[in-house]
């Protein structure tokens, strides 16, 4: 990356980095991913691991704990972890881009010395706390309320599908202060351990199994006023910016699960044979690995130039919905075709592309779905007709 523009080569420090991630991600992270996805474990140990390596808090500066990377370098780290188990990937991108970024821009001093220090060197795992049952897409209609008690905030009700919820330590919960719609919401942190605070049962998914998600439920938690993240009723301009760098993220794992299914795939073609000859060399066959290599190049690259426009201090909320569309439905589609080309062997457990299928499906709903993407996206561009 330079100061006038995006160079398509990585540095000798970011090849260093990546050499260092994608090491780690193949000896620790990788064996374990098939075991993990049967048996639903949290992987604690490759957090451990990777937190060691600075990227459960990759982008905080390091006045703050973190390892201060770049967003492109980060991103790039993220596509690794993603391409070993998007599981743990997914873990990764929510720690880095929502409960830090949103701390880090709208917490204050005192805020970032308690919560993101340990958020950011991995001591602790921080959760995100906007959907419910009935709020996902929208985000405006949710309805767990905090009620001021002198100094405190008294915060009830519930919410759903929060990755880590059972594991967290932080929590970053959105809860309505006001009226009705986005004004009225408001963002807290909450430590577990607060009376009042517990978390449900893993729920049983299609995939990404390692990747708890929960209920978490408030019964009259009380929270100082002081955990008041940003002012009242700023809380969802709060969430949905940090969910840009989010989408980022979400994008590259994406890429991270295609990518590893196209290499799957690849290495099949070249050593099964049928009607005399290998498979690769049929064209309904390379057609296809042509047209996995293409969606994963092209959906990476648009990754990449929303990391970077962040890294500029630039716009890049379209391009972040831009990423994550096509990062996710790189994953869904090229999945898809890895298993068609696995044949029945991709059907089976015993083959990794059929977990890669159930993993990428998820990447088109979580952090915004795609039509979500799409919303954002059509809105840009009559935006940018209308100056």
């Amino acid at each position: 990356m330079t100061d006038n523009g995006m160079s398509f080569a990585p540095s000798s420090e970011q090849r260093m980095i990546l050499q260092h991630v994608r090491d780690f991600c193949r000896a620790e992270i990788a064996p374990r991913a098939a075991e993990y996805d049967r048996s639903g474990e949290y992987p604690r140990e490759q957090l451990r691991g990777l937190a060691e390596l600075g990227l459960l808090g990759a982008t905080v500066p390091e006045e703050w704990g973190g390892a201060g990377l770049d967003s492109v370098t980060y991103a790039l780290c993220l596509e690794e972890i993603a391409a070993a188990d998007s599981s743990v990937a997914v873990i990764v991108s929510v720690q880095n881009g929502l409960p830090e970024q949103m701390i880090l821009n709208y917490g204050t001093d005192a805020q970032r010395e308690k919560y993101l220090r340990p958020l950011a060197s991995g001591e602790h795992i921080g959760a995100f706390c906007l959907t419910e049952a009935h709020a996902g897409s929208d985000a405006a209609s949710l309805r767990l309320k905090a009620e001021r008690d002198g100094d405190d905030w008294v915060l009830n009700g519930a919410k759903a599908w929060i990755t880590s919820g059972n594991h967290a330590d932080t929590f970053l919960v959105m809860a309505r202060t006001g009226g009705p719609g986005a004004r009225g919401v408001s963002c807290f942190i909450v430590e577990r351990g607060t009376p009042g605070l517990s978390s449900g049962k893993p729920e049983h998914k299609m995939g990404q199994h390692a990747a708890q998600t929960t209920t978490v439920s408030f019964d009259n938690v009380r929270v100082p006023h002081a955990n008041l993240v940003g002012e009242e009723g700023q809380g969802l301009i709060i969430a949905l910016s940090s969910l840009d760098s989010g989408r980022i993220g979400i994008g590259m794992l994406g890429l991270g699960i295609a990518r590893s299914a196209l290499e799957h795939a690849a290495a099949y073609a070249n050593e099964r044979e049928q009607f005399g000859k290998k498979i690769r060399e049929f064209e309904g066959v390379s057609f296809k690995i042509a047209r996995m290599a293409a969606r994963i190049e092209s959906a990476r690259l648009v990754g990449l130039k929303a990391a970077w426009l962040k890294d500029q201090g630039q716009p890049f909320s379209k391009e972040a919905s831009i990423a994550k569309l096509l990062g996710s439905e790189a994953a869904v589609d090229v999945t898809r075709d890895a298993v068609q080309i696995f044949g029945g062997n991709g059907y089976s457990a015993e083959y990794p592309v059929e977990k890669l299928y159930r993993d990428a499906k998820i990447t088109e709903i979580y952090e915004g779905t795609s039509e979500i993407q799409q919303l954002v996206i059509s809105r840009a561009v009559f935006a940018e007709l209308e100056k």
